[in-house]
């Protein structure tokens, strides 16, 4: 697991990457994280991939910037579909596919407004698979103008989320209407945020989701869920960035 800096069009760029053990070459995703940053919960997940076998790498969208500024303009940037957090998703996936021990396929995940980012990322981006978690996006990112021409795309939601209230039936028929092969699945225990488990991970649970949490019931970590959403999501990038080609 290593702390490093990659060029980017706006200089440099500190991301965290976890790689597998062993040698060999391996499948490469993007990790998004979500509105936080680079919380020791976004490397965990880094981390889970690395155990099953990906080369798998965070990049810090907030470097630089009060986190604050940096959440607005992150929305600004989603909305206009171009900007600093796409460059920068963009040169960790080049750097990703290009080092050697990378096979050269790469793929995106992200969580919260990493998931809408995942999401905006899946067409015409070169990545050969999306993993979508409650992607915080605009409705117009749901759509089959929008998916047209997408990267094939997982994608799990929480019943209980009341920020995408329909969004994974809305996400299944635009994917259906463009014919991109996907695996959508909303989950009717969970709510936001149901696979991001902060305590586990040795961060405390931060002030506002413990907040948000006591007043939206079913928000946070759900065991049960997150278990089937990961075996979802590895059983997808296995089809897609272990047997596929690169895009």
């Amino acid at each position: 697991m290593t702390n490093s800096v990659i060029s980017v069009p706006a200089g440099e760029l500190p991301v965290y990457t976890a790689v597998p053990g062993g040698t060999g070459q391996w499948p490469g995703v993007v990790v998004v994280h979500d509105a936080l940053g680079m919380t020791r919960e976004v490397q965990s997940q880094a981390e889970w991939l690395a155990r099953e076998g990906y080369l798998a790498t965070v990049p810090d969208l907030f470097h630089g910037r009060n986190k604050v500024t940096c959440m607005v303009a992150v929305m600004r940037e989603a909305r206009a579909r171009r900007g600093r957090s796409f460059d920068d998703i963009e040169a960790t996936r080049t750097w990703l596919a290009g080092r050697a021990d990378c096979t050269g396929t790469v793929g995106v995940i992200g969580f919260c407004m990493g998931g809408g980012l995942a999401l905006l990322a899946a067409p015409g981006r070169g990545f050969a698979a999306a993993s979508v978690n409650y992607g915080t996006a605009s409705r117009a990112a749901y759509t089959p103008d929008s998916l047209a021409g997408a990267c094939p795309i997982v994608g799990s939601f929480g019943a209980k989320d009341p920020m995408l209230r329909g969004a994974a039936g809305r996400l299944d028929r635009a994917l259906t209407a463009v014919g991109v092969e996907h695996d959508v699945k909303e989950y009717p225990q969970a709510g936001h945020g149901f696979l991001n488990d902060y305590d586990r991970s040795g961060d405390k649970t931060p002030f506002l989701v413990a907040i948000f949490a006591k007043l939206t019931p079913g928000m946070g970590y759900d065991e049960d869920a997150a278990r089937d959403a990961r075996e979802r999501i590895l059983a997808f990038f296995g089809a897609h960035l272990r047997n596929g080609a690169s895009p």
